[in-house]
């Protein structure tokens, strides 16, 4: 077994503490609140919801309009694919399932992110039982017309309920580095019964 000369192993090693920081969850997002900063809300409790047609994993293309008459709906804009708060919230909302469907409410996950992107995230997750929506492009429109697209082109994270009628009825623009409380969301699903 050949040996590695001693100034090529130093430079490994150097190396590995630099990679692992690129890898950690502080080199996605600074430490502390990330609250939202140069967003602003287009849309409020008591507007219609835009309407929106957007390409969904497996191939459909997922109309909000398809819903109206039908379910309630919250929409649930998150950042970023792969970074640590949102590969926390959507899985969480796999336990919630039963929650939701009790509700006669369907879950749609949107991202300013890219299907194949998508794809790979929610398999890394394990799988989602929501449609997971793409708004790649034209890029953000979709978060753009609710006013939670950021001047970095990621969404805000963002819960917005619509009722049966597509009127909103809630809007929580949240802290990117803070999952949603789900009690709260579960508390304004039962006031729209």
């Amino acid at each position: 077994m050949k040996r590695l000369p001693c100034c090529l192993l130093l430079a490994l090693c150097l190396a590995l503490p630099a990679q692992a920081a690129l890898l950690s969850p502080e080199s996605v997002y600074g430490l502390g609140e990330m609250k939202p900063r140069d967003s602003a809300l287009r849309v409020k409790v008591g507007d219609m919801a835009p309407d929106f047609a957007l390409p969904a994993l497996g191939g459909a293309t997922v109309r909000l309009s398809d819903y109206r008459g039908k379910k309630n709906v919250v929409l649930s804009f998150v950042p970023a694919a792969f970074t640590p708060v949102c590969s926390d919230q959507w899985p969480g909302y796999n336990l919630a399932r039963p929650l939701f469907e009790k509700r006669d409410t369907v879950l749609l996950g949107i991202t300013t992110d890219n299907l194949p992107s998508l794809h790979a995230w929610t398999l890394q997750m394990g799988g989602v039982w929501f449609p997971v929506l793409s708004d790649f492009w034209p890029h953000g429109r979709v978060a753009n017309a609710y006013g939670v697209l950021r001047g970095d082109g990621m969404a805000e994270r963002t819960l917005v309920v619509i009722d049966r009628k597509g009127v909103i009825r809630f809007i929580d623009v949240h802290d990117i580095n803070r999952r949603p409380e789900l009690g709260e969301l579960i508390r304004q699903l039962d006031a729209l019964r």
